[in-house]
């Protein structure tokens, strides 16, 4: 984690004629405003005042009073612009929230990630080296996951290598950009304040402890698994995405390993700032000035999804960080030299590799962007540097195809197996049918106000971006310099919706139509502008709860509640995670979640085990032992698995499986909400 401070100089607005016309035409404005009112027949024909959790928004208030008296308070002692004020309040707030020790090891981190991306380019902004150096990491450790070479020790070595090795450089970038962000927020110190302060405010889905389905029964496997044995097995028998692209996971199980605990608030956190310092430039790069860059970033902190994703550990929140990136690279004027234009052709694939890394249609993105690169820049690479550039991209992001191939015959597994027919997932394309409601002209209305169709949310979830915006959306086609943005965007926007309508997985092509948005509001009506924007960054606000159901929940206000300790927001949400906890402090072989519905054993690696289809052959054998009321096929299963211990839920047991515990003299250990830890001592671990 990092402070604002990666926030770039502002010398690309103010060195370049702002394309705000004062002049624009009374049509113009008008299409610019019609989402305004759009968005208010939305509101009240599709009755999202019934779904408003007004209780989180007036959470929402009380943390901006709070920190904006924190600000005050550094304004009138140091004399700080408030802006800096708020970025220390809310920088404060993660470290405490999400763990001092787990915010250290992340900027250490960091700081190891910009000095190995300064190495691939020095000239590049520091947040440019830091997203580059993290990949080039992501991707050298996805091959040797299966080794047991992964110790804290020696990552925080490395860490600390190479930060002496290059601490000149490193100590001149932080001086750089800190005086640079002081001249970015003086250019616009009220816009500077409100971007900071709605960043701030989707900063709080850091606070909250990892609990959202696809990390407990996922995401979490890979960290915990190299934390406890150092290596990670590659075998998708025991969970069906196990061979899937980790670079994500890889990223969040360093400094975990570093500091021996989990660190994913602090992670989300420095790719919250990764990814606004990239909206900032983009905005700059277009020509907008400092005012409508920090807007941009602004809209960016108040689109739900922004925080809820800051919650998970899914791979959409760094993919929005590398692609925004991908796009400055295409933005800025090429280079003059041969070494600087080498140097950004390795850097772009540096990107692509990563968005390879994260997942495949993360690096879909970077290929349908691929033709606006080419025209934008008028020139192909060299054969060499083609030739390089390529060998970059599968060696960074190619390690689990690899892996996916050679061990399981289909190298997207268990994507496609139709055509792959991997013997560990069935002969079928994986689809999920809850997300295929239809794809049509009035998709971007459904998407704000029927959320619930596309997304586990609630009406609103996604934003109002689409609706409210959707003048500026329009005219950025109609301004030379926005236009091939415009259609780039909106291509990338589109492509994931065809063949699934699902929210979450636009949420990188979005930001990256904030800047775009921003700009062509202020070029269409630079008077009146601030207050449309600022309009849909409130609007956003107030229904950011319905994004992610951990915030409508309250979480964040029980994790201020409780100083950031995470055991009573487990007790009450996910019980497993404390009952697992105090497994692991066991010598047990073995755990079973018995509940197919709740497999959350992912963080106990390959030792957690589960009957749903995450552990195909597991859930054949329960299917077939459900066929033997005495429960002795269960426990045949049991001996078989090497299961010594076992998560179950009482409303949920079955006959058979009550029958297989008494017949194995299993005993309840503990009791954690409805969740019960039984101990089975008759069964032999297989580790």
């Amino acid at each position: 984690m990092i402070s604002a401070a990666t926030v770039p100089a502002p010398e690309q607005a103010i060195k370049e004629p702002a394309i705000e016309e004062p002049g624009a035409a009374s049509w113009a404005r008008a299409l610019l405003w019609i989402g305004a009112p759009l968005c208010l027949v939305g509101l009240v024909v599709d009755h999202l005042g019934a779904q408003w959790h007004g209780g989180r928004f007036a959470g929402l208030i009380v943390l901006s009073l709070l920190a904006l008296a924190a600000a005050g308070a550094l304004r009138r002692v140091l004399g700080w612009r408030l802006a800096s004020g708020l970025a220390l309040a809310w920088l404060l707030a993660v470290v405490f929230y999400a763990g001092v020790v787990p915010a250290l090891a992340t900027m250490l981190f960091a700081s190891g990630a910009l000095a190995l991306g300064s190495l691939l380019q020095r000239e590049a902004p520091p947040a440019l080296r830091i997203a580059c150096g993290l990949i080039l990491v992501a991707g050298a450790l996805g091959w040797l996951l299966p080794l047991p070479v992964h110790y804290g020790a020696a990552y925080a070595g490395l860490c600390l290598g190479l930060a002496a090795w290059q601490w000149r450089a490193l100590a001149a970038s932080w001086h750089a950009t800190a005086t640079q962000l002081r001249a970015a927020i003086d250019a616009a110190p009220r816009a500077a304040a409100l971007a900071v302060l709605v960043l701030g405010l989707a900063s709080t889905g850091c606070w909250i402890p990892t609990m959202q389905a696809d990390d407990v029964v996922y995401h979490l496997r890979l960290p915990w698994q190299l934390l406890a044995q150092h290596h990670y097995p590659l075998d998708p028998a025991l969970h069906i995405w196990a061979l899937a692209p980790w670079a994500g996971d890889v990223l969040q199980a360093v400094p975990q390993l570093i500091a021996g605990a989990e660190a994913r608030g602090s992670v989300n956190a420095l790719w919250l700032v990764l990814t606004a310092t990239a909206v900032w430039r983009i905005a700059s790069l277009l020509g907008g000035t400092a005012r409508t860059a920090w807007f941009a970033v602004a809209l960016y902190g108040s689109l739900p999804l922004t925080a809820g994703l800051a919650g998970s550990m899914q791979s959409e929140t760094p993919t929005a960080a590398l692609l925004a990136w991908l796009v400055v690279l295409i933005l800025e004027p090429a280079p003059r030299t041969p070494r600087v234009r080498i140097g950004a052709v390795l850097v772009g694939a540096v990107l692509v590799g990563g968005l390879l890394a994260l997942k495949l249609s993360s690096a879909v993105f970077a290929v349908l962007m691929l033709p606006w690169a080419l025209w934008r820049h008028r020139r192909v690479p060299a054969p060499l540097t083609l030739a390089g550039a390529c060998a970059i991209v599968l060696a960074i992001g190619g390690s689990s195809y690899a892996y996916a191939a050679g061990i399981a015959r289909n190298p997207f597994l268990p994507l496609f197996n139709a055509w792959f027919r991997s013997p560990y997932f069935d002969p079928v394309n994986f689809d999920d049918a809850r997300w295929h409601a239809g794809f049509d002209v009035a998709l971007p209305w459904n998407l704000t106000f029927h959320t619930d169709r596309y997304l586990e949310g609630f009406a609103g979830g996604g934003g109002f971006v689409f609706v409210a915006l959707a003048g500026a959306w329009v005219l950025a086609f109609l301004h030379r310099r926005t236009a091939a943005m415009a259609l780039a965007t909106t291509a990338l926007i589109v492509a994931p919706l065809i063949p699934m309508q699902y929210l979450r997985y636009t949420f990188p092509a979005t930001v990256l139509l904030l800047p775009l948005l921003s700009v062509t509001a202020f070029r269409i009506d630079p008077r009146r502008a601030a207050w449309l924007l600022a309009g849909v960054c409130v609007l956003n606000l107030a229904f950011q709860a319905n994004g992610f159901w951990l915030l409508r929940v309250g979480q964040v206000k029980m994790s201020i509640m409780e100083a950031g300790r995470d055991e009573p927001a487990f007790r009450a949400r996910v019980p497993e995670r404390n009952l697992i906890a105090a497994i692991r402090g066991t010598d047990h072989g073995n755990v079973l979640a018995l509940d197919a519905e709740r497999p959350y054993v992912a963080e106990l690696g390959v030792r957690g085990r589960s009957i749903s289809y995450y552990d195909r052959s597991l859930q054949r054998a329960a299917q077939s032992a459900e066929a033997q009321a005495d429960g002795s096929a269960w426990v045949d299963l049991l001996h078989r698995a090497g299961i010594t211990d076992v998560l179950l839920r009482p409303a949920t047991t079955t006959s058979a499986q009550r029958a297989a515990l008494a017949r194995l003299h299993a005993t309840r250990c503990q009791v954690e909400g409805d969740v019960e830890w039984w101990h089975v001592p008759a069964t032999k671990a297989a580790r």
